[in-house]
């Protein structure tokens, strides 16, 4: 789950923010006087002009100017952010007109504004939000979290999650935590400052006339205490998508000019701005019947954001439905990021094999490896149809296994610059939605021919070790295979085969086995596989890897509404490890080998360290709440959280709570040319504490792997050596990059609708919850039965607590009572009645 998107209605007009001027906080842009003056004579520009390309080349080569990515704050949206060089904290951009019309995920280059003009955090009054509010996880080899399969329809079983073993490493939009438990906005939010008398100054929200002090000098302050602040004078690159998903109203002003011209798009997210659309692009009787609409969801796309002027021209693209209904809100999530989820065209289609049903060309088994007659068999969950890797285990003399991955051999069906690959290139990555997925390549190669579907020969590209029982790696070979499964095991199967390692499981609990083998054979080797799997895990983590468990909702779905009919934690079990531990092996050993072969164009994953001002923001709030917590380096992390809690269930939430903290700091993995960095000290995984890391693992779902696929094979010999340019790989990475961020956050949002909806369909549904930060008027929860966070707004007149406006905002969580919560953060416990009565009042709390 992820922080929604707090889509409450502020003070302050939408596309109007206070800014900084030249002597501290300055008037609103969209004030009426700035708007009077301007009609008498030249319209006065709300915004700067932008730099020229020339000048920002320049400025950036002498230091003057920084590039970075935009990050909007989703629950104050005037504030943004930009990641600072250096690793210290982020760069504060202060307004809508300081972020200069850029949007979201924009690359942008901004220019430091004078010292004086700075953020003044001042201790006392425990403004600790210095860092932009994010909305993803962090790298999934960091935190375990899962690519959610499509949830079955009418199925009473649990539903299965896969875990992509080799980690999705989805990273989102920041890195820095996943949204479904992250707190609040920061570990900053938490800070209790103890004053005289015992009195405690919890979470007080400083205002820009406390945080922006002109009547001191401020260069006379502590360095700590200032936070720097820019401004936007370039978009590099407009990463946002420019559309955005709301409704439309009519302009309050009826008697004015633009009235007859313009209806007034206002966007779910509060981040984009609310834009001006033609009345030509509106229903016909929308001037006259503008009720029939209010709950309408359309679509609009900016087309431009003139400098003298608060809000941005659009046009209507699409009106998608009713609001709060799942399809409609799927399609508006999907197109607000860019998702491309249309047919593939008949070019596409064309590329691949016409005669169906396909078979192995002949010439192909003399180019390759055969497998066919040995153990080889998937586990996945059992949703699952696009199977990209399968495993295989054998004993060979003195105890030595004979272990290998196996994964569907993409490229061959890919003929590199066709129709297809240039599709598959674009969309990077399928997308995960809880009721369906949108693939990245045609159904007919995700789920036939590349899926590694039982009892049936296919192409594979293989990673086989000679390993001892305890791990150790004596030998490796890599090359182009083929295989013929013997069995589809779902985790469930294969976590049955591990609990019972004594017992025969009876041929009527599995799925059909190949007669070739038997199903002794296969209980055998999954039990070789789960004891390696234990010994390289061991192993990992005391070579100093970090994990951060964060939990994930699985649903089950009516069969014939679709609609959801409950939820649960997905639970990750040793048959998830399992196959983690051996995705992870084959991923670093083919980062090296096509690093070793091509040192200048392998294409690699980083995980830089976690960002150092955060980092030291975290351990003085857990020294001052009595946690001790070293984080010098990811094995001390993960070890100071493995020995600081117990069991019990509380236990287990207040260490969840603090996960959640050192999530926060961490920065997203990266996808990267080697041949762009000069420094190999920087192509480290700081959560796998490994020098190498790639994805190979699964070409199905991910473009990176294919082009991971194609380097391995003009290392092995198979085709040409790549002949492309460093920087035109590093391009590529960034789009993977790109793509990955959108995905990911598409997942949350859709699992965050579904968990809107079922709480509607459901009722009102009461769970514990463990208070992970307190505020001025509110304090965030952890739900612990759905392991999803809420922001709770406090009334001191009521026991009804829910956001400040109240009812409008279709959401509440009721307490019975506050009597001992505030004793301070992660040890409170209370039990929240959640109801819900749409998917935007959700989005609210």
């Amino acid at each position: 789950m992820s922080h929604p998107d707090y889509r409450l209605t502020l003070g302050t007009p939408r596309g109007v923010s206070s800014v900084v001027g030249p002597h501290g906080v300055g008037a609103s842009p969209g004030d009426k006087k700035s708007k009077n003056k301007s009609i008498r004579g030249k319209k006065k520009s709300i915004f700067e002009s932008y730099m020229s390309k020339e000048d920002v080349s320049e400025g950036l080569k002498r230091g003057t100017l920084i590039q970075g990515v935009l990050r909007i704050n989703p629950k104050k949206f005037h504030e943004a952010f930009i990641p600072s060089p250096d690793g210290d904290r982020d760069i504060f951009i202060d307004g809508v007109v300081a972020r200069n019309r850029a949007l979201n995920g924009d690359l942008v280059v901004v220019k430091l504004l004078p010292e004086e003009q700075w953020k003044v955090i001042k201790p006392e009054s425990g403004d600790k939000e210095t860092e932009g509010a994010y909305e993803s996880d962090p790298p999934e080899e960091l935190c375990g979290s899962h690519v959610l399969q499509p949830s079955p329809k009418g199925c009473n079983d649990s539903p299965d999650v896969i875990i992509e073993a080799q980690f999705d490493d989805s990273d989102a939009e920041n890195g820095h935590g996943s949204t479904q438990n992250v707190l609040v906005d920061g570990v900053k939010k938490l800070s209790v400052c103890v004053h005289e008398k015992g009195k405690e100054d919890v979470g007080a929200t400083v205002t820009k006339d406390e945080s922006t002090s002109v009547a001191q000098d401020i260069r006379a302050l502590p360095e700590k205490l200032l936070q720097r602040s820019a401004k936007v004078v370039y978009i590099m690159e407009k990463k946002h998508s420019r559309a955005a998903m709301g409704f439309l109203k009519l302009l309050a002003d009826k008697n004015s000019e633009l009235f007859r011209k313009y209806a007034l798009f206002s966007p779910s997210d509060h981040r984009v701005p609310r834009i001006y659309v033609p009345l030509k692009d509106c229903p016909q009787d929308f001037v006259t019947r503008p009720k029939d609409y209010a709950s309408t969801l359309f679509i609009c796309r900016i087309v431009d954001w003139k400098e003298d002027s608060s809000f941005a021209l659009g046009q209507l693209a699409k009106s998608l439905g009713q609001a709060g209904e799942i399809e409609p809100e799927t399609e508006g999530i999907l197109t607000e990021y860019g998702v491309d989820f249309s047919d593939f065209s008949s070019e596409v289609l064309d590329c691949l094999p016409q005669g169906l049903p396909w078979t192995i060309p002949p010439e192909e088994f003399s180019k390759r490896r055969d497998l066919r007659k040995d153990c080889v068999f998937t586990i996945d969950p059992s949703t699952a149809r696009d199977l990209d890797d399968a495993l295989s285990c054998k004993p060979v003399a003195d105890g030595i296994f004979e272990v290998g991955v196996h994964i569907a051999d993409v490229s061959y069906f890919v003929p590199e610059g066709s129709e297809l690959d240039k599709v598959a290139a674009e969309r990077a990555t399928s997308v995960y939605l809880v009721q369906k997925v949108v693939p990245m390549l045609p159904r007919l190669l995700c789920e036939e021919l590349c899926s590694l579907n039982p009892m049936t020969d296919k192409l594979t590209f293989s990673v086989i070790w000679m390993l001892t029982p305890e791990g150790k790696i004596l030998s490796e070979w890599f090359g182009r295979t083929i295989i013929h499964s013997c069995t589809k095991l779902s985790y469930d199967h294969a976590q049955s085969m591990i609990e019972s390692p004594t017992r025969t499981v009876p041929e009527t609990e599995l799925p059909p086995i190949a007669p070739e083998h038997t199903s002794d054979e296969v209980h055998q080797a999954v039990l070789n596989l789960h004891r390696i799997a234990q010994e390289l895990r061991k192993q990992r983590f005391l070579d100093g890897a970090l994990r951060l468990d964060q939990l994930k909702l699985a649903f089950t779905l009516d069969h014939e509404t679709g609609l959801p009919q409950g939820c649960h934690i997905y639970e990750y079990r040793d048959s998830n490890k399992l196959v983690e531990e051996f995705m992870l092996l084959a991923n670093m050993a083919v980062a090296h080998k096509i690093h070793r072969a091509f040192p200048e164009r392998a294409l690699l994953r980083r995980h830089p360290p976690p960002q150092t001002r955060m980092l030291t923001d975290l351990e003085e709030f857990c020294d001052q709440m009595g946690v001790p917590m070293d984080v010098s380096s990811a094995s001390t992390i993960n070890k100071s959280l493995t020995k600081l809690f117990g069991d019990d269930k509380y236990s287990l939430a207040r260490k969840e709570v603090l996960t959640n903290m050192c999530s926060r700091p961490m920065q997203m993995a990266l996808y990267f040319c080697s041949g762009v960095l000069q420094d190999e000290a920087q192509f480290r995984h700081y959560a796998l504490n490994v020098p190498r890391y790639t994805h190979f693992t699964s070409p199905i779902r991910r473009f990176a792997d294919v082009t991971v696929h194609r380097l391995l094979a003009a290392a092995l010999g198979y085709r040409e050596p790549p002949d492309v340019a460093p920087s035109v790989l590093q391009k590529r990475a960034d789009h993977c990059n790109d793509r990955r961020t959108a995905s990911k956050r598409v997942q949350e949002l859709s699992t965050s609708l579904f968990f809107a909806v079922m709480v509607k369909e459901s009722g009102p549904l009461e769970s514990e919850a463990m208070v992970l930060g307190v505020l001025s008027q509110a304090f965030d929860v952890l739900v612990l039965r759905y392991g999803v966070q809420k922001r709770i707004y406090c009334n001191p007149q009521a026991h009804l607590i829910g956001p400040p406006n109240g009812p409008s905002q279709d959401t509440q969580l009721c307490l019975p009572g506050m009597g001992d919560l505030l004793q301070g953060p992660g040890n409170q416990r209370t039990r929240p009645i959640i109801t819900s009565t749409g998917w935007q009042g959700m989005q609210a709390l």
